[in-house]
């Protein structure tokens, strides 16, 4: 069982169109601060990346976020923290994420979020962390990706075993309970 103390959140620098986004970020901050998990995140006061941390902050919750200085500069950052840590370079600041983190939840996003899911990903499947990952997949944001998963398993491009470095819930609550109960899968290294 997993002691979820710190959580690293990939979200979106925007809302996008469906308000329900906004709405489960704002959930994530409520439940993380009732469960006395600190915030890990980009820095940002914008889009969900904002939202999330208002409501960690809002509920009395503990948030660090980690942000580049370029980023800084671009006056992106929430100035409100309990910790504020800046990097020279994005790979710094995904370092100090995974370090600071005990596992990963992915919200709606674009690029900059598929790429961390897709990284802290490829570093489980290569043993680099033990880590719980997860989706919430709101409103169905990621059916297509979750199903791409097992594609890429059935294509033989990874170990059946391996789609299971990624968890997935539409229900917070029930995808916090599957992270602090994550037991990373037993699967060859390499596929044959």
């Amino acid at each position: 069982m997993h002691k979820l103390k710190s959580i690293a959140v990939y979200c979106g620098s925007s809302r996008g169109h469906d308000p329900q986004f906004s709405l489960a970020a704002a959930q994530v901050g409520r439940a993380f601060a009732e469960r006395n998990i600190e915030l890990i995140y980009g820095a940002g006061n914008v889009g969900l990346m904002g939202d999330t941390a208002d409501a960690v902050l809002a509920a009395g919750g503990k948030v660090c976020g980690v942000i580049p200085e370029f980023l800084k500069n671009w006056e992106v950052y929430h100035n409100g923290l309990t910790e504020l840590i800046v990097t020279e370079t994005m790979h710094q600041r995904k370092q100090i994420m995974v370090d600071r983190s005990d596992g990963f939840l992915i919200l709606p996003g674009g690029f900059g979020t598929l790429d961390e899911l897709f990284e802290i990903l490829t570093w489980g499947q290569l043993r680099l962390h033990g880590k719980p990952v997860g989706i919430l997949n709101v409103g169905g944001y990621y059916d297509f990706i979750l199903q791409h998963v097992q594609n890429i398993a059935a294509a033989g491009f990874m170990q059946p075993a391996n789609a299971g470095l990624l968890l997935s819930d539409d229900d917070l609550e029930v995808l916090l309970d599957k992270m602090e109960n994550y037991v990373q899968p037993t699967a060859d290294k390499w596929v044959k």
